[in-house]
């Protein structure tokens, strides 16, 4: 059986203001290129659909349009993660057409969606994410005490509940979906901690038993099998196949064509996602930066840029260089006594407050004429803080 898998779409999302939608449909494109050229029995989208739990009209209309084009090929099956919610995003799984199956239902893990190919069936079961405050009532026992409120015990109790399916039907090939953080991973910037008393992860233990773990949640592809004892199941992350921050900018971004023999046995490809736009993150002097502009015209840009004082227009300048600058950052080359931003205390003057956070952003103390300014400033504001006062008095006799 051939089976691609990908996850962390986070259709609606935005890089440092730049709305990305133009580039996730690009993707969309490509992944049912994809489909068509693999002939991939399954397409499993392992959580994060969606950016956020309400998205933006144009996220839900190109996730429609994708899913409708895909399921004319392949069977699609998904799970929420933590940024869609299983609530929100399962609440059309009655309404999606044949070859679209949500697993959004928590309390329904147990239930699988099979797929047959010239070896038999695999059963594709779906663990979205699970939020240890909500999952361990759904999941406990019945009758019994809610389940102790970590990811582990949650995601423990999940698994013993495919487990124990797969072997009343004799255990057959199977696949799990989950959105989760296994210990052992390489996170990023971009992705929400998943941190309930402390503890983020799950170990790979966890999901022992079956034969392929399509994971999401993590950006970076990877491969988790090692995580996992024993010699099955083979665990991924496929990770997204966009970027998300700068944090990802070594990535390879991918999707991971799964095949899966008559045993279950699994061999997984990578298959680079389309960038149109790389990440690129310049550090050094004004000079130094603008000297290599010209490189990197058409990509993504993060200026760090190390001077004594921070320059004149910096952004502007930087800007008129870089068509596709996202981020900039200032960093002082003086030697100071210490990097912390300056502490106010009682006793300190507006004029000196003000004037020691120039001092912090810039790099150099307040020049006379500034000087001059921050002081009109601030005589301006008692002026207008008096005739306030005198007012309220008025009404007040």
């Amino acid at each position: 059986m051939k089976i691609l898998h990908t996850s962390d779409w986070h259709l609606g999302r935005t890089l440092h203001g730049e709305n990305l939608h133009e580039y996730q449909r690009e993707f969309q494109d490509f992944l049912l290129a994809k489909v068509r050229e693999t002939g991939a029995h399954a397409l499993v989208i392992a959580g994060d659909i969606y950016d956020r739990s309400v998205p933006p009209v144009e996220a839900v209309e190109l996730l429609h349009e994708s899913l409708a084009a895909l399921a004319e090929e392949t069977t699609v099956i998904l799970t929420p993660g933590n940024h869609d919610s299983a609530v929100r995003l399962g609440f059309g799984a009655k309404l999606m057409r044949p070859g679209i199956h949500i697993l959004a239902d928590v309390e329904g893990i147990e239930h699988p969606v099979s797929v047959a190919d010239e070896h038999g069936e695999v059963l594709f079961f779906g663990l979205p994410f699970l939020d240890p405050d909500l999952a361990r009532y759904s999941l406990a026992p019945k009758g019994g005490d809610p389940l102790p409120r970590t990811h582990e015990d949650v995601t423990v109790q999940a698994m013993d509940r495919v487990r124990a399916k797969l072997e009343i039907l004799g255990h057959p090939r199977s696949v799990v979906l989950a959105h989760t953080f296994v210990a052992g991973g390489d996170g990023s910037d971009s992705e929400r901690d998943l941190s309930v008393g402390g503890v983020a992860s799950v170990p790979g233990g966890v999901f022992a038993g079956v034969d392929y773990v399509a994971l999401g949640h993590l950006h970076g592809c990877q491969n988790m099998s090692a995580l996992v004892p024993g010699e099955r199941p083979v665990a991924w992350y496929s990770g997204s196949p966009l970027a998300f921050s700068f944090s990802e900018r070594h990535h390879t971004k991918a999707v991971l064509l799964v095949e899966m023999d008559s045993s279950g046995l699994v061999e997984v490809e990578r298959i680079p996602t389309p960038v149109r736009r790389r990440l690129i993150e310049l550090d050094g002097s004004l000079k130094e930066i603008l000297d290599s502009a010209p490189n990197y015209s058409e990509d993504w840009v993060h200026a760090i840029v190390r001077e004594e004082t921070r320059p004149a227009h910096l952004q502007q300048v930087l800007s008129a260089a870089l068509p596709h600058l996202l981020f900039t950052e200032f960093r002082s080359t003086r030697e100071t006594e210490s990097s912390a931003a300056p502490v106010v205390t009682r006793e300190a003057s507006p004029t000196e407050v003000i004037s020691e956070f120039f001092d912090y952003v810039t790099g150099a103390e307040p020049s006379a004429v500034q000087r001059d300014i921050i002081e009109q400033v601030l005589a301006d504001a008692r002026a207008r803080a008096d005739l306030t006062e005198s007012h309220a008095q008025r009404k007040a006799s």
